[in-house]
């Protein structure tokens, strides 16, 4: 059976979250049944990572099997034909090797945190921005931001539903970008716990505001206490941005 590699794309507004669930809908969900229109046998989606309710994705990624060749612009035609009128897009597909694997094969993993501070409320940008009518010190942001980046016990700033077997995670990259009113926090790791991005945004807002000085930061990481972090940010902010592979 021929394996397909699909990037997508995502609002994640109206999703219970990526996984497939019993409450509500799911992308894979929905993915899985656009592939049941072109394929009887029903193909199952493993996705590179479970984004939760309410998180975009610019560059998701999963593999599925097909029980027929497929010429991958006419796959990625079909699957955004069957996938209307969600929010979901399937940008790329590719024909991949058998051994491939969206989640396992995956050598690193880049997202995105949006951030906008204006006194009035969002229009345009509401459910995919975090709004706060509050100014935040982009400059303090990123001396926190740095305090994190390397190899850590991340137990501060993973959720305790986290199934990670390990809280020691390698932070690659974490930078604070200003445009206008505009901030964003980009990421990079080969992998991260469940809430981390979320956890650090609001830690970071609770900086930026000027209610923690930026050594707290560095205080809450030592402390691998889940009550020495700051307010989780919500996940409208959230983008799973791209994740990349050999």
């Amino acid at each position: 059976m021929p394996r397909y590699k699909l990037t997508l794309e995502y609002d994640g507004t109206p999703f219970v979250g990526w996984q497939r669930q019993q409450n509500g809908r799911s992308v894979q969900g929905r993915l899985e049944e656009a592939l049941a229109a072109l394929d009887d046998a029903k193909p199952a989606v493993t996705g590179a990572g479970r984004t939760d309710a309410g998180v975009h994705a610019m560059g998701q990624v999963a593999h599925c099997d097909l029980s027929r060749h497929w010429e991958p612009f006419r796959l990625a035609e079909a699957l955004n034909w069957h996938l209307k009128p969600d929010p979901v897009a399937v940008l790329e597909a590719e024909l991949a090797a058998d051994d491939f694997h969206a989640r396992f094969s995956a050598t690193g993993r880049r997202y995105l945190y949006r951030i906008i501070c204006r006194r009035a409320p969002l229009a345009l940008e509401r459910g995919r921005a975090w709004h706060l009518a509050h100014e935040l010190d982009s400059g303090a942001m990123q001396a926190a931001a740095d305090l994190l980046i390397g190899r850590h016990d991340f137990t501060t700033f993973r959720s305790a539903q986290c199934q990670a077997e390990s809280p020691v995670k390698t932070l690659d990259e974490f930078r604070v970008e200003r445009d206008g009113a505009e901030i964003h926090l980009h990421l990079a790791a080969r992998s991260f716990l469940h809430n981390q991005v979320r956890s650090f945004a609001g830690t970071l807002e609770r900086v930026g505001a000027g209610k923690w000085p930026v050594e707290r930061v560095a205080e809450a990481l030592a402390a691998r206490d889940r009550a020495a972090c700051g307010p989780v940010a919500p996940p409208q902010g959230l983008y799973l941005a791209e994740v990349t592979y050999p």
